[in-house]
């Protein structure tokens, strides 16, 4: 049975409507030469409605809403990969180290894990974010570097039950080093805790980012983002709530799919697999 088939209808129907939505933030503006920052002058005249033209209406400077919700997808899907991809990496590095040598160094890892999950992520990114510029590349980093926690325990947890198994035992044997059967032996059986945690990290990172957007700490305009489409629309809520609904949507949607991936790969990877 394939992949597809053995994975719960949820996990697939997640996987279509993430690579159409990157697929469509990827080509879409290339094929159709749209441009998210146009002005409409047009639009301008009789802004916010929904027409045949703009099938979500357009904002306060007639721009398409449509056409600026897929941009900011980009933008979300980049954030969230790239600040997954840097939590992984520390998580992973912290996590493996700590349940593969034990002793002291476990000890003063597992503390330093605690005092980061002790402080409020949300006002320590606030903090940072005010100390520097605010730009997409400063949001990606801090996101990592303040989500890597959850990864590096559950990462250890992993490598302190694999450590005690007979295929590594053999490997000790044999004579072969720690550093390659931590690397060849016990990371690779990991994989499936680490890609779980990517997804369910991916949801985090873009609910955190249009946090900041929508602060006004994120991206900034005029390039488009979830979080400021948001906050551009509070002015209109009442005139027009669709200008909330477009964004607050797509925010939705896309952080359910990834969680229905993760919690679909979890059954596929399950003890019952």
């Amino acid at each position: 049975m394939s992949l597809f088939g053995r994975l719960p209808k949820r996990a697939v129907i997640s996987i279509v409507f993430l690579v159409g939505l990157l697929l469509a933030s990827l080509c879409l503006p290339t094929l159709l030469h749209w441009d998210p920052n146009s002005f409409n002058a047009s639009g301008v005249s009789e802004p916010l409605s929904p027409s045949l033209t703009h099938w979500f209406g357009t904002d306060d400077l007639g721009r398409d809403l449509l056409i600026r919700a897929i941009d900011g997808a980009r933008v979300s899907l980049m954030v969230g990969v790239i600040s997954v991809s840097i939590s992984i990496i520390v998580g992973v590095l912290l996590g493996a180290l700590s349940g593969f040598k034990g002793g002291l160094l476990d000890e003063v890892l597992m503390r330093l894990v605690d005092v980061f999950l002790a402080i409020p992520t949300l006002f320590l990114i606030l903090t940072i974010q005010v100390m520097l510029k605010p730009s997409i590349v400063t949001v990606m980093v801090v996101i990592g570097l303040t989500s890597w926690m959850g990864v590096a325990r559950l990462v250890r947890a992993e490598v302190l039950s694999l450590k005690e198994r007979v295929f590594v035992t053999a490997a000790r044997a044999r004579g072969i080093s720690p550093f390659w059967i931590l690397i060849r032996h016990i990371l690779p059986h990991t994989a499936p805790v680490i890609i779980i945690s990517a997804m369910i990290g991916m949801g985090h990172a873009i609910l955190t980012e249009s946090v900041l957007s929508f602060l006004g700490m994120g991206v900034q305009p005029p390039f488009a983002s979830w979080g400021n489409m948001l906050q551009n629309s509070l002015s209109y809520m009442l005139d027009a709530p669709w200008m909330t609904w477009v964004p607050g949507i797509f925010i939705t949607i896309t952080v359910l799919a990834l969680n229905f991936l993760g919690d679909g790969l979890r059954e596929f990877w399950g003890p019952e697999r």
